[in-house]
C-alpha cells in the first residue's frame, strides 16, 4: 500500500512540475505582460523534463503494482494527475489558439473552411503560428460548432477560452475512461490495465490536458461508439462515430468495426453486407444532420486535403525529404502515394484475419497504420489507436510495446511546441536526468525492508 501511494505522489509532483515548468515554457500567449514576465525558458524546460520524467516513471511503477487493479482508483489517479495540467498554460501546442481563433470566425460569419485566422486578425489571430495563418480548418463541423459556442460568450478574454477549450477536451477524456472499462470487458482485457495504458498514460494527459487536443473529444466519442455497439446499440453507436468523425476524419473508420458488430449479431443471410448498408445509410442522415445544425456547410470535405506542414516528421515526408535532396527531383506526392498503400496493404491483412484479431483489435492496428504512414505526425496521433488496442490487446508484449511507443512520445515535444535546437537538448537531457534521480530516490525510500535486514525480537 505504501508503495501504491508513493507512485501516485510521485505522478502528481510530476505534473506539478510540468504546469510549474510551463509558466516559462509553455505556449505561452503573445502580447499578455503577465506572461512574459513569466517567461523564462530554461528553467522551465528544467522543470518540464524532470516532471515528464517523473510522471513517466510513477506511471510505469503503478503499471507493475499488483494493488494497482482497481478501476476507481485508476479514476482517482487520473484525476489526481490531471490536476495540475488543468490549470497549466497551454502545453507543448499551440492548436488550442487556432481552435479559439476558428469559433470567434465563425461567430462573425467567416467561412473557416475558406480563410485561416489572418482573416480574423487582432490578438486572437496573433497567438496563432505564422505557418497556420493562411490555413483554413481542417476540423469537422461538430468541433467547429462547439468552438463557436465556447467562444460566443468569452468576449476579448483568451484565457478564459483557453479554459473552456480545456474543459471540452476534460470531458472527451473523462467520457474514455468511463466507458474504455466496457470494452475491455468485453474483449477479456481487465479494465484497470485498460485505465492505465490509455488514460492514465502520460502521452495522453499531457496532450489532452495539457494541450487542450480536440483528438480528446474524438477519441471519447470513438469509444463511446464502439461501446454502444458491443451493447447492442448500433443506431446511437453510428451517430456517435459520426459525431466523432465530424471532429477529426480518422474516426470514421470505427464505422467498419460498427458494422462488423452489428453482423455478428444477425441472422440469416450476407449479414455483414446488409449491417454495413444499414450504417452506411445511418451514417449518411447522421453526417447531413450535423452539419445543417452547425451551419458551416460541407467545406470540411475540401478541408480533408488541408497543406501539411513543410517540416513534418511523419515517415513518408522524411523519406520524400530524403529522396528529393539526393536525386534532386521532388518525390514528396510519391512517398505520400506509397504511404497510402501502405496503409491499404494492413488493412487488408486485418480484414484477411479479422474473425482471429476481433473489430477492436483490427480497428486500432488500422489506426495505428494510418498514423505512421501517413502525411502528417504528431505525438499524440498515436493515441486513435491506442485506445482500442488497450481495450482489446491481451497479449503482454503488444501493450509493452504500446507503453514504450508513448514513452518515446511523451519526451519528443517540447512544452512551447517549436522545433528543438542544441542548447534545448541539452536542458531537457539535465532536466530528465534530474527527474530520473528523484524517482530513485522515491523508489528506494518506499521499497519494502528485507527481512533480514529486520532485527530478530529478543527472545527469552
Amino acid at each position: 500500500m505504501l508503495r501504491d501511494h508513493a507512485a501516485r505522489a510521485t505522478g502528481f509532483a510530476g505534473s506539478c512540475l510540468i504546469a510549474v515548468g510551463g509558466l516559462g515554457a509553455g505556449a505561452l500567449p503573445v502580447g499578455i505582460p503577465f506572461f512574459a514576465g513569466l517567461k523564462h525558458v530554461r528553467i522551465g524546460l528544467f522543470a518540464v523534463y524532470g516532471g515528464l520524467m517523473l510522471l513517466l516513471l510513477a506511471w510505469w511503477w503503478l503499471g507493475r503494482l499488483s494493488r494497482a487493479g482497481d478501476t476507481r482508483t485508476m479514476w482517482r489517479t487520473a484525476a489526481l494527475w490531471a490536476a495540475p495540467l488543468l490549470i497549466a498554460p497551454p502545453m507543448f501546442s499551440r492548436d488550442v489558439y487556432s481552435y479559439l481563433a476558428q469559433g470567434l470566425m465563425l461567430g462573425e460569419g467567416m467561412d473557416v473552411y475558406r480563410a485561416g485566422p489572418a482573416a480574423l486578425g487582432g490578438f486572437f489571430a496573433e497567438q496563432v503560428p505564422a505557418i497556420w495563418q493562411h490555413t483554413p480548418s481542417p476540423y469537422g463541423p461538430v468541433f467547429l460548432l462547439l468552438s463557436e459556442v465556447v467562444t460566443a460568450p468569452i468576449g476579448g478574454h483568451l484565457l478564459t477560452g483557453v479554459i473552456a477549450m480545456r474543459l471540452l477536451a476534460v470531458a472527451g477524456l473523462a467520457l474514455l475512461a468511463y466507458v474504455l472499462p466496457m470494452l475491455a470487458t468485453e474483449a477479456g482485457v481487465p479494465p484497470h490495465k485498460a485505465l492505465w495504458l490509455a488514460v492514465l498514460n502520460p502521452l495522453v494527459l499531457i496532450h489532452f490536458v495539457g494541450g487542450a487536443h480536440n483528438d480528446a473529444l474524438m477519441v471519447g466519442l470513438l469509444a463511446a461508439g464502439l461501446a454502444a455497439a458491443i451493447r447492442n446499440r448500433p443506431v446511437l453507436a453510428t451517430v456517435l462515430i459520426v459525431a466523432a468523425a465530424l471532429i477529426k476524419a480518422p474516426a470514421v473508420l470505427g464505422l467498419v468495426a460498427v458494422a462488423v458488430i452489428w453482423a455478428s449479431r444477425l441472422d440469416g443471410r450476407i449479414p455483414r453486407l446488409r449491417a454495413s448498408a444499414a450504417v452506411g445509410a445511418t451514417a449518411a442522415a447522421a453526417t447531413a444532420l450535423f452539419t445543417q445544425i452547425a451551419g458551416t456547410g460541407y467545406g470540411w470535405i475540401a478541408a480533408l486535403d488541408t497543406p501539411i506542414s513543410p517540416q513534418n516528421l511523419s515517415l513518408t515526408s522524411v523519406l520524400g525529404r530524403f529522396t528529393t535532396d539526393f536525386l534532386g527531383a521532388d518525390t514528396t506526392a510519391l512517398w505520400r502515394w506509397l504511404g497510402v498503400l501502405a496503409t491499404l496493404v494492413v488493412a487488408g491483412l486485418v480484414w484477411a484475419y479479422l474473425d482471429r484479431l476481433g473489430p477492436l483489435y483490427g480497428l486500432g492496428v488500422v489506426l495505428v497504420a494510418v498514423v505512421a504512414f501517413g502525411p502528417a505526425l504528431r505525438p499524440w496521433y498515436l493515441i486513435w489507436g491506442l485506445v482500442p488496442l488497450a481495450a482489446a490487446a491481451g497479449h503482454r508484449w503488444v501493450r509493452g510495446a504500446l507503453a514504450v511507443a508513448c514513452a518515446v512520445m511523451t519526451l519528443v515535444v517540447l512544452p512551447d511546441g517549436f522545433a528543438v535546437d542544441a542548447g534545448e537538448l541539452l536542458l531537457a537531457t539535465l532536466g530528465g536526468l534530474a527527474g530520473c534521480a528523484a524517482f530513485l530516490a522515491v523508489r528506494l525510500a518506499a521499497a519494502p525492508v528485507p527481512d533480514r535486514l529486520v532485527p530478530a525480537r529478543a527472545t527469552r
